[in-house]
């Protein structure tokens, strides 16, 4: 922990438009940004950082770094009455792959919280006399927009694998002689490609057409890492949760026959199926102990995306109240990950085989990212369709499930199709 979060308060403010807009340009430009169809989280500064250090398995310490959160003060003569239900302060940022690792959140300086319907809501975070200069004349928060240096884009790029597709093919055919052992039902592999341009890629510019050639996703900005998941963990909202878990890929052409074929065919298929289920059975099972019921609809849907459709299962429930107090958003996220969808099954025995099957550390790529209020309340994503992007570098990831029956040069080709979700607005020659 960085700052001494018992000593920091906060005030809330339904943000005017006049004010709104020239900070969600700058948050998109330099900040922290979540936005899905529902709901667009912006964030600037930092007012505190809270250090996971047990990673998302130390559930004890999750709880205890969470509790730094909920100490924050409320400045009573700075709460607006006029919003329609009581803000509060988030926490943010994305979490690496391995569960032990050590991970952060950041408690922004000033974070908005738009809604698809409703007021933008702005809740700002420091010392009680920060909070009275920003709050008492609004137009203060505008003097935590920073603009980047005007700079023009890249031009020039160049694409290249971390490792040859044959290598690829290789490690999947590994997989499959391990599978065929009987230890593995079934593994995740993943692999990095690598996108060096002449000038730095702007943050903005990246959001912004992720954001366009993938409006069905959460498109998000944190710290570096940059994409468009189309993938819900966990979402806590009180006593409901939620989940939709994906696991089976198809490719979309573009033909409307061609693509309701390939949907067609993708839900009869036995292979992706039992890839699909799977997963379900992980998150279900994993959440059970703290819900009264899971609603789990018998058959999984197409999600379409851009370029490839998924099979997609939502999943609702309640919450236990035996479980009073709820645990929150990220202490959910800390019993279901990693899923199925990004580990492999068995789980243990699925990550074991990372180690030497994919031959790289993940670092934040297939690890949640998201936020948590300090109600618990909160959504969290798989970080997949992403990159790692530092200055004129994007490291960029995808990844694909193996079972018995996966074809090594099927497989490359799935991770190509993946990898486009970024390269397409990565890469503007």
């Amino acid at each position: 922990m960085s700052t001494d979060v018992g000593s920091l308060h906060f005030g809330t403010l339904r943000l005017p438009r006049s004010i709104f807009e020239p900070l969600a340009t700058s948050a998109c430009e330099t900040g922290r940004v979540i936005v899905h169809d529902g709901l667009s989280v912006f964030a600037l500064g930092t007012a505190s950082v809270i250090a996971l250090d047990g990673g998302l398995a130390d559930t004890a310490r999750t709880r205890l770094a969470l509790g730094e959160l909920y100490s924050i003060s409320p400045v009573s003569e700075l709460q607006d009455p006029s919003l329609p239900t009581p803000a509060v302060p988030i926490a943010l940022g994305s979490l690496p792959f391995d569960r032990h690792a050590r991970g952060q959140l950041v408690v922004p300086e000033l974070s908005v919280l738009a809604p698809r319907t409703g007021p933008a809501v702005a809740v700002v975070v420091g010392r009680q006399r920060r909070v009275h200069e920003l709050l008492d004349a609004q137009s203060s928060l505008l003097g935590l927009a920073r603009r980047c240096e005007a700079c023009p884009p890249p031009d020039e790029f160049v694409l290249a694998s971390a490792r040859t597709h044959e290598d690829f093919r290789q490690r999947v055919s590994a997989a499959l002689a391990e599978i065929a052992t009987g230890k593995l039902d079934k593994i995740v592999l993943a692999r990095e490609v690598r996108v060096s341009a002449n000038r730095p890629f702007r943050q903005a510019d990246l959001f912004e057409r992720l954001r366009a050639l993938h409006p069905s996703c959460t498109t998000f900005a944190l710290d570096g890492f940059i994409g468009a998941t189309p993938e819900l963990l966990i979402r806590r909202n009180g006593a409901q949760v939620a989940s939709r878990p994906l696991a089976g890929t198809t490719a979309r052409s573009g033909d409307q026959d061609s693509d309701h074929k390939a949907a067609a065919a993708l839900l009869g298929s036995s292979k992706d199926r039992r890839e699909h289920q799977s997963v379900v059975e992980a998150i279900c099972a994993a959440l059970a102990p703290v819900t009264e019921h899971l609603d789990v609809p018998a058959e999984p849907v197409i999600q379409e995306l851009r370029n490839v459709s998924h099979l997609a299962t939502p999943i609702v429930g309640t919450l236990t109240a035996r479980s009073v107090p709820y645990p929150s958003a990220l202490e959910l996220v800390g019993l279901i990950h990693p899923t199925p969808a990004v580990a492999g099954v068995p789980v243990d025995h699925a990550l074991e085989c990372l180690t030497t099957l994919e031959g790289f550390d993940r670092g934040r790529y297939a690890g949640p990212l998201g936020w948590v209020d300090a109600r618990g309340d909160g959504e969290w994503y798989l970080g997949i369709r992403s990159a790692i992007v530092e200055e004129n570098l994007a490291r960029l990831f995808a990844g694909v499930g193996v079972v018995a029956g996966s074809d090594p040069a099927s497989e490359l080709a799935e991770t190509q199709l993946k990898l486009q979700a970024f390269l397409a607005a990565a890469v503007r020659p």
